[in-house]
């Protein structure tokens, strides 16, 4: 198969003509029991083919978060295949929410689950973590260059545990966040219009503090439930705010199950974020 064009060029072009947002595939049990779904696989099967039925063909990018599918087992895995596939049918890029990180072989694995373009679960980008190390991300950084494909790593995230690893300062004085961001960005070097090697950044954080100047979009969990709106996103992420891909899921997913809802929520949330960047 020849490789697609590369991720970022495509993330640019959805964001630019569909808004920069990307909304979350969080089928927990409560979300499930406030749509009067039972929580097995048959909710879940209802519940996510609504959302992908009633937003693949408008939002820039979809994430199904797989730890809701994978609790299901063999049978929720294969809800998650579909969706991923029909999602992509329907012009939606798909970020397969995984965090994943290991070593060697492992990653390799991972990588071949996420990134290989003839894997059942090929997405268009998936989230890493880098915290043992950014070079144990090779593989996974190796396989999306050869399939098009992207990752984002996670590098100063919402939660407020993070902290205690993401801040803590390197040899160099840094905080270790800032070295993940300067891995990312030497990594997109050269990239046009946009780097493929994105960054995870809380919108909840305030001033984050660190150079986000990775020539790369900068995925920002957050908005709605967690606290932070749209209006937030430019004292957070400064000039890179133009790259910044915000993150949705509970703000539009309560909003179900009527698909109706579903798409006024999230074009609202595209209108808002995009004017609070202009």
């Amino acid at each position: 198969m020849s490789p697609l064009e590369p991720f970022g060029a495509r993330l640019r072009q959805a964001m630019d003509t569909r808004g920069p947002l990307c909304v979350g595939i969080d089928p927990h049990a409560s979300l499930l029991t406030d749509w009067g779904l039972d929580d097995d696989v048959t909710g879940l099967e209802r519940f996510t083919r609504t959302v992908v039925e009633a937003l693949a063909d408008r939002v820039a990018v979809l994430k199904p978060q797989s730890a809701f599918f994978e609790r299901f087992g063999s049978r929720g895995v294969a809800v998650l295949e579909k969706a991923v596939e029909e999602a992509r049918a329907a012009g939606a890029l798909v970020l397969m929410d995984a965090k994943r990180g290991d070593i060697g072989s492992t990653m390799g694995a991972y990588a071949e689950a996420f990134l290989r373009k003839d894997s059942p679960l090929f997405s268009d980008a998936v989230t890493l973590s880098p915290y043992l190390g950014f070079g144990s991300l090779r593989p996974a950084l190796d396989q999306a260059l050869l399939s098009g494909s992207g990752v984002f790593v996670l590098a100063l995230t919402s939660n407020p545990e993070g902290a205690e690893v993401q801040r803590a300062t390197g040899a160099g004085g840094a905080p270790l966040a800032q070295l993940m961001l300067d891995h990312m960005a030497a990594e997109n070097q050269g990239a046009r219009p946009l780097g493929s090697v994105g960054a995870v950044v809380g919108a909840t954080l305030g001033d984050a503090g660190v150079d986000l100047d990775i020539n790369g979009p900068l995925l920002a969990p957050g908005i709605g439930a967690q606290g932070a709106t749209p209006a937030d996103l430019p004292g957070v992420f400064g000039p890179a705010v133009r790259n910044v891909l915000p993150s949705v899921s509970r703000g539009v997913l309560r909003h179900g199950p009527d698909a109706a809802g579903l798409r006024s929520a999230a074009l609202r949330l595209v209108d808002e974020v995009r004017e609070a960047v202009a």
